[in-house]
């Protein structure tokens, strides 16, 4: 069938696109102002996802956290948590650099930046699940990093736009609102799982005009066992152990414990900027929505990013980790009050983020501010 890639080619793909957008980004940092280092790096292990690995975090600070540090004081430092862009497949932590700057210096914030494991090599929900254990490490080692954990805040760009509303919502637990049996749990946190998938006949395969296409045949690596199967049977994940909850008390923030740990952190902000937040709709639907057909994503980079992340080709593209869009109400309800929120005029992902501005804002009452750059596109703001 025309369009299909074995799963190989999107493995080839993806490095070519690294390298050169590896080189592109070290010829934007010699533009000044330069981007800030990052001042250490901690390396986490994968604790969320039944897919086990490392990733790194970057840590940029203020110019007194060393100071302060050798004096073993008590100050604690406000920490906003970034996830950088890139379709899930390209990009490294160290992307938004300026970003972290800034924020380091106007807020007087340590910043990290996540460095999350990337499809085609791990796919959805690989990047979220580390999203919520990068928040988890920094919850357990605040005292240590001194980090103030009443004042959390999570950012991101494009793909990590998208992981700084569906990692909050991760943190809720939403994989274990079911038995073991698959039985629904009823007890507040309730989420939309999709039922383990069951590996079809090898000549099955989902046409490029199906809403969640994504051209790829529907056969299973034998040796990648179902995660949400694994989830269930063995709650081999921190998830298993994580409370979130809607604390009205504090202006709105979200609290998460953990179980067994005073670890508790306040996530008490969002800002994002141009992400995805339905992938309910296909890539024709958002790409009719934009007013300026010349300055949108080219296909061969769009295709890339969905082939390699959406995966399985039956996964439930409504899934809350995924489309924050259409999530339940009662999950965007546990989400925190005060949102920012940037899109970009001539974005496909324009229309679908001012219907998401619009739910948070009219039907669940959040703080939204919103803001639409004028005359640019997807990723230049």
């Amino acid at each position: 069938m025309p369009g299909e890639r074995p799963r190989w080619v999107l493995h080839v793909q993806a490095q070519f696109w690294r390298v050169l957008m590896g080189i592109g980004m070290m010829l934007h940092k010699l533009a000044r102002p330069r981007p800030p280092h990052p001042a250490f790096y901690k390396d986490i292990d994968a604790t969320v996802s039944p897919l086990k690995g490392k990733f790194k975090l970057n840590f940029y600070v203020p110019k007194d956290y060393k100071k302060q540090k050798k004096l073993k004081g008590n100050k604690r430092y406000p920490v906003v948590v970034n996830f950088h862009g890139g379709g899930f497949v390209l990009g490294t932590a160290k992307d938004d650099a300026r970003w972290c700057g800034v924020v380091v210096e106007q807020v007087g914030a340590v910043v990290v930046s996540v460095d999350y494991r990337l499809a085609p090599e791990l796919p959805f929900p690989t990047a979220v699940e580390d999203g919520a254990d990068a928040i988890l490490y920094l919850a357990q080692h605040a005292d240590e990093l001194m980090l103030d954990p009443d004042r959390f805040a999570v950012s991101g760009f494009s793909s990590g736009g998208n992981m700084s509303f569906t990692v909050p919502l991760c943190l809720q637990g939403e994989l274990f609102d079911r038995t073991p049996s698959g039985a629904r749990i009823i007890d507040g946190r309730a989420g939309n799982v999709p039922d383990a998938v069951v590996e079809p006949p090898p000549a099955a395969f989902l046409s490029p005009d199906t809403p969640n296409s994504s051209r790829l045949p529907l056969v299973r690596q034998k040796s990648r066992l179902d995660r949400i199967a694994m989830l269930r049977q063995t709650g081999a994940s921190s998830l298993s152990l994580i409370s979130s909850y809607k604390d009205n008390s504090t202006n709105g923030a979200v609290s998460v414990m953990t179980e067994g740990s005073n670890a508790i952190v306040k996530i008490r902000g969002i800002v994002s900027f141009y992400p995805p937040t339905d992938y309910t709709q296909t890539r024709a639907q958002r790409r009719a929505t934009c007013t300026r057909a010349d300055q949108q994503l080219p296909a061969v980079f769009t295709e890339l990013f969905d082939d390699s992340y959406l995966q399985p080709p039956s996964l439930d593209l409504a899934h809350p980790w995924l489309s924050p869009g259409v999530a339940p109400k009662r999950m965007l309800e546990a989400l925190p009050d005060d949102i920012v929120l940037f899109c970009c005029e001539w974005d496909m992902l324009l229309a679908e983020g001012e219907r998401f501005r619009d739910r948070l804002q009219k039907d669940l009452g959040k703080r939204v501010h919103y803001h639409c750059v004028p005359g640019v596109p997807h990723g230049v703001s």
